[in-house]
């Protein structure tokens, strides 16, 4: 293996609770940190750095959160990139693994929310939001409805407009979702869900539901990565790898407003999945699970095209053919996703690292995706940053 090809060794989570039922993020990385290194059978010590994650907290609330696994003096760096911060800490762990400046990492990711849809907390400055959601506006009017479903019920009516889509393709999303949570001890919500249910709750924007969106969520979850020769001198399984990651952001097709799923990062999801095939000389046929970022119904449907798992116009097919399920052509989100797992923003990326670890070591149980060996995982954030990792399975591999 290539000192780019880096092991994933180890990876811990904690159950993603409401904002009603959650503990102080501090214990919750804690909890997630003393998972992975478990895990990955080492200490604190034995790490070179950390990168923490994290959207709503003050400034160093990595140390803080991190402070109580050990103080070796390690730097640590805070990252915040929006609902892609997890992802972005994880990338970072690598990125320094691969340029040669530390040999072993840690990426955490966490978020303590409060309840209540998203909202800017900066209202004295420009948001930097701004000029997505004017794109937005510009097409279906200014609405009080909050900033991401402005967003994204505004791409679900431009795709709607497009292909003709009807409703309940939209709604077929989220009972999926709690379909695959069922298996899943550590996701929010795993109680069954009909179509019929999904389209009766009060309707928010556009095609969208309540129950079509994420909901706000409190919880933490960690990946311990490391080169080959670390791996080799600390007896550490290497056999789930980081095969290839991109990172991409904004380009002029998300305020042209000719495509509103640009608007919302389908431009930068296309951009960071193409680098990520290319890299590995491999299309999205042959990827056997993919955990991506359903923070709405709709944009589940426009990152199966933006994937490149179905061409343009072909997610309606997909989806009622099952072929986004157990027994098609690909397993998408079988841990329920962030409709139905959660979504502690900063935690996000590092939770799809710990349940595709998991499938790609066969230990994911109930929910487990038959002979996986390739898993893409799919991590946005407006504003922007799209981050997008091929995770492989070296098992049996000489």
């Amino acid at each position: 293996m290539t000192r780019s090809s880096i092991i994933v060794a180890g990876t811990g989570m904690t159950p993603f609770r409401s904002p009603a039922n959650s503990p102080d993020y501090v214990k919750l990385a804690e909890a997630a940190v003393s998972e992975a290194l478990k895990e990955a059978g080492l200490s604190y010590g034995d790490l070179d750095q950390a990168y923490a994650g994290y959207v709503y907290g003050d400034s160093t609330s990595g140390q803080a959160a991190l402070y109580p696994a050990g103080l070796t003096a390690i730097p640590i760096f805070n990252v915040n990139n929006n609902c892609a911060t997890g992802s972005s800490a994880l990338f970072l762990a690598r990125q320094s693994i691969v340029s040669g400046a530390a040999e072993c990492v840690l990426a955490l990711g966490f978020e303590q929310m409060r309840r209540g849809a998203l909202q800017s907390q900066w209202n004295d400055r420009t948001d930097p939001l701004e000029k997505l959601l004017s794109v937005i506006d510009s097409r279906f009017g200014p609405s009080d409805a909050p900033m991401a479903l402005r967003l994204f019920g505004g791409a679900a009516l431009d795709y709607q407009e497009r292909h003709g889509t009807p409703d309940d393709v939209f709604a077929a999303i989220v009972c999926k979702a709690r379909r695959h949570a069922a298996g899943n001890p550590l996701a929010l919500f795993r109680e069954p869900l009909s179509i019929e249910e999904v389209l009766a709750a009060p309707r928010l924007y556009g095609p969208l539901t309540r129950l079509q969106c994420c909901p706000p969520t409190c919880g933490a979850a960690a990946a311990i990565l490391c080169s080959p020769d670390f791996a080799r001198r600390h007896g550490i399984a290497d056999d789930v790898r980081i095969a290839a990651q991109a990172v991409t952001t904004d380009a002029a097709d998300s305020f042209v407003g000719d495509d509103l799923g640009a608007t919302v990062g389908t431009g930068m999801t296309r951009r960071a999945a193409l680098q990520v095939y290319e890299s590995r000389a491999i299309g999205p046929e042959d990827v056997d699970v993919v955990e991506l970022h359903d923070c709405f119904t709709s944009n589940e449907v426009l990152s199966y095209e933006a994937l490149g798992l179905v061409p343009e116009g072909g997610a309606e097919r997909f989806i009622r053919d099952g072929d986004n399920s157990y027994g098609g052509k690909v397993v998408v989100n079988p841990s329920g996703g962030l409709l139905a797992k959660g979504h502690p923003l900063g935690a996000t990326g590092l939770a799809q690292c710990h349940e595709l670890f998991g499938q790609l070591r066969g230990s994911a149980g109930a929910r487990q995706v038959d002979g996986a060996r390739l898993a893409l995982a799919h991590n946005i954030g407006l504003g922007g940053a799209c981050v997008v990792t091929l995770y492989e399975s070296m098992a049996g591999r000489v």
